[in-house]
C-alpha cells in the first residue's frame, strides 16, 4: 500500500491557524490519530503531527485563561498579552491613554460599561472585569 507524501497529507488536512472550537476539535482529532500510530507513522505523518501540535499549542496559548482569583487588571493584562492587542486599541473603551494604563495597573476600576466593551473586544464574559 503506497504511503501518502507530506504534501498529500497537507492537502487532506489543510492546516491553518486555529480560530474556532470546531477547528480545534478537528485538528485535535487528527493529531490524536497520528499520535496513536506511534512507531507506525510514516516520516510524512510525523512531520504533519509536529505541525498540528504547534497549531494546537498556539490555540491553547491564545485561549487559556489566568487563575480564577485574578484581579480585573491581571485579567486585562493577560488578555492583552495573549491577544497581541496594543494599548491604543483600548482607547475607545477608556478614552485616554493614561486611563488605559491605570486600568492595566489596577489603579483605575473598570466600570460596567467598560467591562461590556472589553467583553466584546476579547470575546469573554464582561463579569470577569468587575
Amino acid at each position: 500500500m503506497p504511503t501518502a507524501t507530506y504534501e498529500k497529507l497537507l492537502a487532506e488536512v489543510l492546516p491553518a491557524c486555529i480560530e474556532t472550537e470546531k477547528q480545534y476539535e478537528q485538528i485535535g482529532r487528527r493529531f490524536g490519530d497520528l499520535l496513536g500510530k506511534g512507531k507506525g507513522r510514516t516520516p510524512g505523518e510525523t512531520k504533519l503531527m509536529r505541525l498540528l501540535s504547534l497549531l494546537v499549542e498556539d490555540y491553547d496559548r491564545r485561549h487559556a485563561m489566568p487563575p480564577d482569583d485574578s484581579t480585573p487588571a491581571e485579567l486585562l493584562q493577560f488578555l492583552m498579552e495573549h491577544s497581541g492587542k496594543a494599548t491604543a486599541e483600548l482607547l475607545p473603551v477608556f478614552g485616554q491613554r493614561s486611563h488605559v494604563n491605570e486600568a492595566l495597573n489596577g489603579k483605575r476600576p473598570i466600570s460596567a460599561e467598560q467591562a461590556r466593551k472589553l467583553g466584546k473586544i476579547f470575546s469573554v464574559n464582561p463579569g470577569l472585569f468587575v
